[in-house]
Formats: C-alpha cells, sequence, structure tokens
C-alpha cells in the first residue's frame, strides 16, 4: 500500500511538472493592470519563491523587493533576452484554500515600457524561462518535504528520548521506594523489638507496685 501512494505521488508530481505551462495575462502592480506572463505550480508558494531566488542567485543575481514584487534591475537575463531589462516577479498563492499551490507573475520592463509580451521574443523567451523552472521547483519542494519530514522524526526521536528519561527516572524512584521499603521493614521490627523491651520494664515496674 505505502508503495503504491509513493508511485502515485510520483506520478502526481511528474504531471504537474508537464504540465505546468506559463500564459500571457495581467497582474496588478503600482495600482494598475499590467501585462505578465503567468504560469501556476502545485506547490506553496514559499517553495516557488526560494526556488526562483535560488535559480537568479546561481546566475549572479540577487533579489530586491519591492511592492510584493521581486525585482532584478537592469540585469542581463540571457534567458530572456541579450539586453539588459528589468524583471519584477511576483509569487502568490493561488487561493485562500489552495495553500498547495501558487502562480507566479513575470513583468519584464525596459526604461519605462513594460515589454513582457509586446515583444514577441521577450514574450515566448519568458514563456520558455517559466516553463523551465518546473525541474528546480519539483527539487525544492522535495528538499522541502524532506527537512519538514527530517523534523518530524528529529521531533520523535526526542519524544522518545524524553520518555526513555523518564523510564530512567521512574526507575530510580522505584530503586529508591524499594530501599525505604526494605529499611522501613527493619525500622519497624527494631521498633517492635524497642516496644516489646519497654513493655517488660513497664511490667517489672508495675510488679514493684503491687508488693
Amino acid at each position: 500500500m505505502r508503495r503504491s501512494l509513493t508511485t502515485i505521488s510520483f506520478i502526481f508530481f511528474i504531471i504537474c511538472a508537464v504540465n505546468a505551462q506559463s500564459y500571457e495575462g495581467t497582474v496588478s502592480y503600482d495600482r494598475k493592470d499590467e501585462k505578465a506572463v503567468i504560469i501556476e505550480f502545485a506547490y506553496p508558494a514559499s517553495v516557488v519563491e526560494n526556488a526562483i531566488v535560488d535559480k537568479l542567485e546561481k546566475m549572479g543575481f540577487r533579489k530586491k523587493e519591492s511592492k510584493g514584487f521581486l525585482v532584478y534591475k537592469n540585469i542581463i537575463l540571457s534567458d530572456i533576452s541579450t539586453e539588459p531589462a528589468d524583471y519584477m516577479i511576483r509569487i502568490d498563492q493561488k487561493s485562500r484554500k489552495d495553500k498547495d499551490a501558487s502562480i507566479v507573475y513575470l513583468m519584464v520592463n525596459r526604461g519605462d515600457q513594460n515589454i513582457s509580451t509586446s515583444d514577441e521574443t521577450i514574450d515566448s523567451n519568458s514563456k520558455s524561462f517559466l516553463n523551465n523552472l518546473s525541474p528546480g521547483v519539483e527539487a525544492f519542494n522535495l528538499e522541502a518535504q524532506i527537512g519538514d519530514q527530517d523534523a518530524v522524526v528529529t521531533k520523535a526521536i526526542r519524544k522518545l528520548k524524553g520518555l526513555q528519561d523518564d523510564q530512567d527516572n521512574m526507575q530510580k524512584k522505584i530503586r529508591k521506594l524499594q530501599d525505604d521499603l526494605e529499611q522501613n521493614a527493619k525500622d519497624q521490627d527494631a521498633q517492635q523489638k524497642e516496644i516489646d523491651k519497654q513493655k517488660q520494664i513497664l511490667e517489672a515496674i508495675r510488679a514493684k507496685r503491687k508488693a
């Protein structure tokens, strides 16, 4: 059963990777609807953002943030264009209910002009760039799952260690109680002997009174 679930999950991830296709649309930026290239992923927004940031960092670009966008100003992103441009990327959770799905918006500006979809080459390359993110996003999602599961295992091990420590403490208390019980029995025996002795003394004293 577990093997079947693993197989189904693997197939699901492959389907998600294959089916993630970008398209043209709009995104709200600075209170305006701007043209953008869009793609959806069946992964949490945080995972997708980490994957994108990591990819661009490995290409030598560091993010800035502005108005909910990742901003890469005046860079040459050769996958899209050989000329400098400003790249604005926004990653949103798909919906309140669907926390494990996200939407990525890519807007390309050159100067004050949005060329995301008006330039045919930029449009086509932007779509390819987003489509090609799928393997990296999937890898980051897998690492996130591994990290989460590792934390679960670590927590479970820590709990077991705590229970084992409790058991050791309980056993120590039991041994001490057993020792205390044995000592108590000896003390009772000694006390009974003392009582018998004192009773004999008392009887001897009473015997003198009767005489």
